[in-house]
């Protein structure tokens, strides 16, 4: 029988996510009782997705705190089950929407969340770092922010977010990303290996997989923006996401110097082949600010790689497309930059009034700012007709 307070407590479970999935455990069917005795304790069991859940400590508290704010609640006796095969099974038609295929549902019409493709046209030039930044710049903003690392081989997001050791929770086939203490989640082939040291050997068809895996059995939830960390160049993975997901746009990374601005082009007009917008540039490595002219309040940027690298892709590119592809960044060279990356802590969190987590943030701003125009992306329209 129903009291009032058997139903605040049951309206304070409700305000309870799961961390993996973001949503309600009572919307999940993982509050499995809840029995308060007459001195006003509350007996309340819970049911994992699994059994080795990683996050059973965070439930453990925010179910505790929950109910125990609760007036009339003298104490809470929690006790953590596993669902069954049932159960489990339940879970993921709820979660699938009762599809019996996963579909990519960032390539589905009506689907709102943005998504950026990060590239570059060769390694080096700081293109993990500037996606991990973007994505904690952006979830500053209050968005919800996945991030996919699709760069197969160099596979270095999950480090730089200090989750490299974690791996993802699997209700039957569904993937759960990895949330991380900023609220962005992430999946990473990284995460998916038996260990952490082995070597991903992989040509055309098994790449095409991990990123449709990666994009179709994980359970996003409802983002507001996903970026993928692109293998640099122009190889299988980057024509593999012009096929599933033409709708994506891209920011290409390059330095100042002659030889990464020309390949960055490729990048760029890889893009543009698969009918994917190229929405701006970001010059990495930009310059040095000169520590002792900052010493004296002048400024006097060392461009230690040249400059104007970034400005001759920006150009190139727009001449090419026909529309407007600005330079959005310049980012410093800036030792907190590497050092929150090495750490698992970015920059844009570890140092935020640092003149790199400053540039970051602005960039963050201008792409999650944008409307959503149709010039160079695919219509999806083929003429039944010649005229």
């Amino acid at each position: 029988m129903s009291t009032p307070l058997l139903e605040q407590v049951n309206a304070a479970l409700a305000t309870v996510n799961d961390p993996e999935i973001k949503r309600p455990i009572t919307e999940l069917g993982m509050v499995d009782s809840v029995v308060i005795d007459d001195g006003g304790l509350v007996h309340v069991t819970v049911l994992l997705t699994v059994a080795g859940c990683p996050l059973k400590d965070t439930i453990t508290r925010d179910v505790t705190g929950a109910v125990g704010k609760v007036p009339g609640v003298t104490g809470v006796d929690l006790q953590l089950g596993v669902m069954t095969a049932e159960q489990r099974a339940g879970l993921k038609e709820t979660l699938s929407g009762g599809q019996a295929q996963r579909e990519i549902p960032f390539a589905q019409p009506g689907n709102l969340t943005k998504v950026f493709a990060i590239a570059s046209g060769k390694g080096g030039v700081g293109k993990s770092s500037v996606t991990v930044n973007l994505a904690l710049a952006m979830a500053k903003q209050g968005l919800r922010v996945g991030i996919v690392d699709a760069d197969i081989y160099g596979h270095s997001v999950p480090a730089m977010l200090g989750v490299a050791d974690h791996r993802p929770t699997q209700v039957d086939d569904l993937i759960m990303p990895v949330p991380t203490p900023s609220g962005v989640s992430v999946i990473s082939i990284g995460m998916l290996k038996p260990r952490r040291d082995q070597v991903v050997a992989w040509r055309g068809p098994m790449l095409d997989r991990a990123l449709v895996q990666m994009l179709a059995d994980v359970y996003w939830g409802d983002l507001d923006v996903l970026l993928l960390d692109l293998p640099p160049g122009t190889g299988d993975v980057a024509i593999s996401l012009g096929q599933h997901l033409p709708g994506a746009e891209v920011v290409v990374v390059t330095t100042p110097q002659e030889a990464a601005a020309e390949v960055a082009e490729r990048a760029g007009t890889m893009a543009s082949m698969m009918h994917q917008r190229v929405v701006g540039v970001v010059e990495n490595m930009s310059f040095l600010p000169c520590p002792h002219c900052a010493e004296t309040g002048t400024e006097h940027k060392l461009e230690i790689f040249g400059s104007g690298g970034g400005d001759r892709v920006a150009d190139t590119l727009s001449t090419r497309f026909g529309y407007d592809v600005p330079v959005i960044g310049r980012i410093p060279i800036d030792v907190s930059l590497r050092e929150g990356g090495d750490a698992g802590k970015p920059i844009v969190d570890s140092d935020p009034t640092a003149p790199g987590a400053l540039e970051l943030t602005s960039i963050a701003e201008k792409l999650s700012g944008r409307g959503r125009g149709l010039a160079g992306m695919q219509l999806g329209l083929t003429p039944t007709s010649k005229f």
